[in-house]
């Protein structure tokens, strides 16, 4: 089957299941082995469809979340199949592998039921209020009803919610909303614990700053298992 990928974690998920796509975004990093051989066919909100219709897909993968109505409603106007994810817990993500394997033509079981085992395993109750904060200038978080808020709630932690779903923090936001800690991703932004820690002097009460690993936070799909247990690893000293 060839298969396009304009989402990240589906490039990596489409690896995992024993397909090369023929295409993919400059953003599909991973595996680092493997995806070098993969024609870029331009990012996520803005595809080179000419290059797209190049390959000859046999199906399109997109999220909901990441790439332009645009970008879906014409691939589906031209007639090509295309898979559309919608991940926002990682709950989701069993179904999601679910319907894309079928949608592949292959055995995503053991993928699933590994899934399935972390989810298990790594639930977690009463955690403190905590923020995961992703980009710096300006200063942005993402809220409870994301996908990373729905990895660190799993996990037991309080992540706040906003209007937004990735709202721009400031001290302000810190006291009004309680929050103990500050979690600072590796990306999309690769903060420092300087960086962090800067702004926490700013805050009062003063939260506390802890790096946290990003793809393990953000990255969905066959990653979601090893992310909860890596999350909950780096995490264990402020539960």
């Amino acid at each position: 089957m060839r298969v396009v990928s304009l989402v990240p974690s589906l490039t990596e998920t489409v690896f995992d299941l024993g397909i090369t796509p023929v295409g993919r975004t400059p953003w599909c990093i991973k595996p680092e082995s493997l995806v070098s051989e993969v024609m870029v066919v331009g990012g996520t909100k803005t595809p080179n469809m000419n290059k797209i219709y190049s390959l000859e897909p046999d199906l399109i993968l997109l999220d909901k979340e990441e790439n332009p109505k645009a970008v879906h409603d014409e691939l589906v106007e031209k007639g090509y199949e295309v898979f559309v994810c919608e991940v926002e817990h990682p709950s989701d993500v069993p179904i999601m592998l679910k319907g894309l394997s079928e949608k592949l033509g292959v055995d995503a079981s053991g993928q699933i039921q590994a899934c399935e085992q972390a989810l298990q395993e790594t639930k977690g109750t009463q955690g403190p209020v905590v923020l995961p904060l992703i980009w710096h200038d300006p200063l942005m978080a993402v809220s409870a009803e994301k996908y990373a808020g729905g990895m660190l709630t799993h996990l037991g932690f309080e992540v706040p919610s906003f209007d937004a779903p990735y709202p721009i923090i400031s001290p302000e936001t810190i006291a009004e909303k309680e929050i103990k800690h500050l979690l600072l991703s590796s990306e999309p932004h690769d903060f420092s614990l300087e960086e962090g820690e800067l702004f926490a002097s700013l805050c009062n009460p003063v939260p506390n700053c802890q790096k946290i690993d990003g793809e393990a936070l953000t990255w969905f799909g066959t990653r979601t298992a090893e992310g909860l247990q890596t999350l909950q690893e780096q995490l264990k000293e402020i539960r």
